[in-house]
């Protein structure tokens, strides 16, 4: 079987080979996973900072099922991001809340579908990894017995999940390289009932995510 560190080299060529629109819709399903779960944590657990971001996300959906007009949406994100006090250079001392794992993955998507670059859907499958640990850790602190799974066994699990996700928007490949142009409506709903639900799906995720 292949190790967690060689599926992660696989879904970074894959990231690498895909149209830009492969990319949007990648990005954005990892993002939901994340942003889904997290908002399933009790109240006191959620991070504000990353629940405000709920409507980029939406944003980020709608332009990569060929909602031109999002890109206004993302774009204005995106911005407010850069100008808050969020995003600084003061390491410890700063606010860290979008240094977790969910925001963080929510705005690579939006940076994804700005710009286009493999690196940041690279960056969203590599937060999506760090969150399996968090998440692992945090279901120890919450059972009887702090036992933790084993992470290595999560993170291979949370990597096929990514490259079958690849495999199913491949499908869509010829569809998706016109998206960031726009779609017609048909073509966007469509889309949405055959990519964003399965793609948010939690129950092929990784055990007990």
């Amino acid at each position: 079987m292949e190790t967690w560190q060689e599926l992660s080299s696989a879904v970074e060529n894959h990231l690498a080979d895909a149209s830009i629109g492969e990319r949007c819709i990648f990005a954005a399903g990892v993002a939901e996973r994340l942003m889904r779960r997290h908002e399933g944590l009790p109240e006191e657990d959620q991070e504000p900072f990353t629940l405000s971001l709920r409507p980029l996300l939406d944003s980020v959906w709608e332009g990569a099922l060929g909602d031109s007009t999002a890109f206004t949406h993302i774009k204005r994100g995106v911005g407010e991001f850069l100008l808050s006090d969020y995003c600084h250079n003061d390491g410890q001392d700063g606010p860290d809340e979008a240094d977790e794992s969910t925001a963080a993955a929510v705005l690579h998507a939006a940076e994804t579908y700005l710009y286009g670059c493999a690196d940041f859907a690279t960056w969203v499958s590599e937060r999506a990894v760090q969150a399996v640990d968090q998440h692992l850790e945090y279901l120890a602190d919450q059972s009887d017995d702090g036992i933790l799974d084993d992470p290595d066994e999560a993170v291979t699990s949370e990597l096929l999940r990514q490259l079958r996700d690849l495999e199913l928007i491949a499908g869509y490949g010829k569809e998706l390289r016109q998206s960031s142009r726009g779609l017609s409506i048909d073509t966007s709903a469509r889309l949405r009932a055959e990519l964003r639900a399965p793609l948010s799906r939690q129950d092929l995720d990784t055990a007990d995510q």
